[in-house]
């Protein structure tokens, strides 16, 4: 589906690692932006053509064989264009090839912005500031066109304007939070360069998304896989919006969910949201899949493969399904989509191209445009509960994947009750909202241990909490030690099995947020 409003901003990933975070910080101004690799075909656009663009920094030089190229078909547009570290040096590249060379000082990190006007993209900056720089490459020859707006003590050209046309480059990263004035420079372009107002808002995204789906599906039935979470459930009240019983929810017990959780789940879909749901327990199912495997991406492909069979059972006695309605997010699809292929598995997405063919079935992703924050927001918008809003994200392989070993019924109860301990207790502790995301992981390391006045031989449970906006990255959460002491001894006391409790103090990257 594609939600792409009149008024939006195209964002040209020249590859880096900042892309999603220039995405997030214009949608933070209510206008709607896409992302798409340097080199895609401009004819797409011809029917909507964006007002203005963005392009962003890369890993490349300019002067390296095969670097990204800049398509300058995007001048005809005749739209405001801001380039952003190699965004602008592709910028001079394309006039004057030869004029970006090596700095004799690489430059990464905070660095001193001194600017010389104070107009237009600087409006209501101060004069010196703090940005985040990341480049080794510099401008040595500015193209007539072009004057210098901002310089530092290392780079003579730090920001640049074009003489005659809206066009902007600035050798820093303005969309990462280093950068003092980043928030504000991006949105004197978005806002006073490209003059874009900000409608884009959750409510607008709904009432548009509902009359896209009722236009696609017309009279035909759609279904939708429920997992428990946020993502899935925003998707089946958007669908049920638009079109009422003609969905049918499936909602399947894998064996590999939070204590409680199917039950307490199917009671929210059926009393509160009165989503047409149906629950199916397939947790013997899963678990004899399971058997015997320790490799993590064979559990993710074993868990999704089973989930399919048990959903393509639970409706191959109905052929009047057209359509799978399912919970694809932004940054899923921008991974698919990477300029230079899909990156490295680091794990398997269940949504992106999971559909079997054989299944027959179009896809209604409503949400496939939106981040996780802007999914909560349409979710309060639709009345879900704000306590179901705010729960912290569940990968769609459960537990499973917090076995760090191979999965059996005895490990997932172990597990589950550790869970149990540590969640319950950051409410408790009104801490729950102050992660982003809590876990238990169940280790395959068994230590001795002293119990009353016995010798014990037990796991290990990790504990893991961490602070972030997105998940892109992730810092360690500083819980408070006697929080920590208290909920290790309890998990200890009441858990069998269990006799040591660690606490992961790493971040993302290098690490993780989960650890398989």
């Amino acid at each position: 589906m594609q939600h792409r409003p009149e008024d939006w901003i195209l964002i040209l990933d020249f590859g880096s690692q900042y892309t999603q975070l220039i995405a997030r910080r214009v949608r933070e101004f209510n206008v709607y932006c896409e992302i798409h690799p340097f080199n895609k075909d401009l004819d797409t656009f011809s029917d909507n053509p964006p007002k203005g663009i963005i392009l962003s920094g890369g890993p490349s030089s300019v002067n390296d064989e095969g670097a990204p190229e800049l398509n300058t078909d995007i001048f005809e547009w005749d739209v405001p264009v801001l380039g952003i570290c190699y965004g602008l040096q592709i910028l001079a590249h394309n006039i004057i090839p030869g004029s970006v060379e090596k700095a004799e000082r690489r430059e990464f990190g905070r660095s001193d912005l001194i600017i010389d006007d104070q107009s237009d993209l600087f409006k209501n900056i101060p004069q010196e500031s703090v940005v985040w720089m990341s480049h080794g490459d510099h401008i040595q020859e500015l193209p007539s066109q072009y004057e210098i707006i901002g310089h530092t003590d290392n780079a003579n050209v730090a920001a640049v304007r074009h003489t005659d046309k809206p066009i902007f480059g600035v050798q820093f990263h303005p969309e990462v939070v280093h950068t003092v004035y980043g928030k504000q420079i991006l949105g004197n372009f978005v806002s006073d360069i490209c003059e874009l107002e900000g409608n884009w808002t959750a409510k607008s995204f709904i009432e548009s998304t509902i009359e896209e789906i009722r236009e696609k599906v017309g009279d035909d039935r759609v279904v939708c896989g429920l997992s428990g979470g946020v993502d899935s459930t925003v998707v089946a009240t958007l669908v049920y919006e638009a079109i009422g019983d003609q969905l049918q929810c499936i909602f399947v017990d894998n064996g590999l969910l939070r204590k409680n959780e199917f039950q307490k789940v199917l009671d929210i879909y059926e009393d509160k949201l009165h989503l047409p749901v149906k629950g199916i327990d397939a947790s013997e199912q899963f678990l004899k899949n399971l058997k015997g495997v320790f490799d993590p991406e064979k559990k993710r492909k074993i868990i999704g493969n089973t989930f399919i069979d048990v959903f393509d059972d639970a409706i191959s006695h109905d052929d009047t399904f057209k359509y799978l309605a399912q919970g694809t997010l932004y940054p899923d699809v921008i991974e698919s989509v990477s300029f230079k292929g899909p990156s490295a598995t680091i794990k398997s997405h269940h949504n992106v191209g999971g559909l079997p063919e054989e299944m027959n079935l179009d896809l209604v992703e409503p949400v496939r445009e939106l981040f996780k924050d802007e999914v909560r927001n349409v979710g309060r918008e639709l009345g879900i509960p704000d306590d179901f809003i705010k729960r912290h994200p569940f990968p769609g392989p459960g537990l499973g994947i917090r076995v760090i070993s191979d999965v059996d019924k005895s490990k997932l109860d172990m597990l589950r009750e550790a869970d149990d301990i540590f969640i319950s207790e950051l409410r408790k502790q009104d801490l729950y909202d102050e992660v982003w995301q809590a876990l238990v992981a169940l280790l395959p390391v068994q230590t001795v241990g002293v119990m009353g006045d016995e010798r014990t031989y037990e796991f290990t449970a990790a504990l893991r909490a961490v602070t972030s906006v997105d998940g892109m990255t992730a810092d360690w959460a500083h819980l408070p030690h006697p929080f920590l002491s208290h909920v290790s001894n309890r998990i200890i006391n009441e858990v069998p099995g269990i006799n040591r409790v660690v606490y992961d103090v790493s971040s993302k990257p290098p690490s993780t947020i989960e650890w398989e």
